[in-house]
């Protein structure tokens, strides 16, 4: 099968190796012409026979919606625009009715696999319509790994995205719980070998993961994480997914929290642990830090 993808990143450019493993026809389009097989998106268009399938994956905001405006310039009644990005789930539904208007079909794509999805496959969670779903199929199944897990048509328009977005949130607590494990088992002074104990842990214990996998590798690479600063950016998905907690009045107490860590990692010195230690000094004279 034949597909466009744009933005040969990280991810894009991974996902386009793999694709072409499979035996799939990819024409790449980013704007590093280095890595380019195309100049320009009108010729992608014109190297892709119809029905055309072309899969963005470039950041999510005013990036993703000029490139899919873009595309909609250069592509034909009948094609199929993916956006596998992670955008938010409420771009989808108004995206899916601009593009309709000239014919051309929407699907929402959560993709997740990072750096690994190359080599371990990638979990897709698919928004739109079932015939385009079928349609693009052939491309899912080379990328998804191998088995029965890997894929979910979710839903409807925007569904693909907000259940990446809710797989989003349950990473930010799941990676947070590690964390504080690691910190407690640092402090304490029982502990003389923090990495074994984690290694300890990835074989036969209910909390094994693909994520605790990835912190023993860390602590292989640097056992004392010195060459790492305290510092967690978010991209957006786990707001979001707090933001529907919030609307929908579901507690996610652990999601919620794990985001406000995260906050809390970008202040070199607190203002409100400033205050609680102001508070504690005044109302029980308990010794503070200057």
């Amino acid at each position: 099968m034949q597909l466009g993808l744009i933005g040969l990143g990280r991810m894009g450019g991974n996902m386009r190796e793999r694709l072409r493993a499979a035996g799939h026809e990819v024409v790449g389009f980013d704007q590093n012409l280095d890595v380019s097989d195309a100049a320009s998106l009108a010729e992608l268009a014109e190297k892709l026979a119809a029905p055309r399938v072309v899969w963005t994956m470039v950041p999510s905001g005013k990036i993703t919606e000029d490139t899919i405006d873009q595309l909609a310039e250069v592509l034909s009644a009948g094609d199929i625009i993916i956006d596998g990005g992670n955008s938010k789930f409420t771009d989808d539904a108004p995206r899916a009715e601009r593009l309709a208007v000239k014919g051309i079909k929407y699907l929402d794509v959560g993709v997740s696999g990072g750096v690994w999805g190359k080599q371990n496959g990638y979990a897709l969670m698919v928004g739109g319509d079932a015939p385009d779903v079928e349609h693009c199929k052939p491309i899912f199944e080379a990328l998804k790994p191998a088995g029965e897990f890997g894929f979910a048509h979710a839903g409807t328009h925007g569904a693909g995205h907000y259940a990446k977005m809710v797989h989003n949130g349950i990473e930010y607590g799941l990676m947070h719980a590690y964390a504080e494990g690691y910190e407690i088992l640092k402090a304490s002074e029982y502990i003389n070998d923090v990495p074994a104990v984690i290694k300890s842990w990835r074989e036969g214990s209910v909390v094994k993961s693909w994520l605790l996998d990835l912190l023993d590798r860390a602590l292989d690479e640097d056992p004392e994480l010195e060459a790492l600063k305290g510092y967690a950016d978010d991209t957006g998905e786990g707001r979001w997914t707090v933001d529907e907690a919030v609307r929908l009045a579901v507690p996610a107490h652990v999601i919620a929290a794990s985001l406000f860590a995260r906050f809390q990692s970008r202040q070199d010195d607190s203002p409100a642990m400033k205050a609680v230690a102001a508070l504690r000094q005044q109302f029980g004279g308990h010794a503070v830090k200057r």
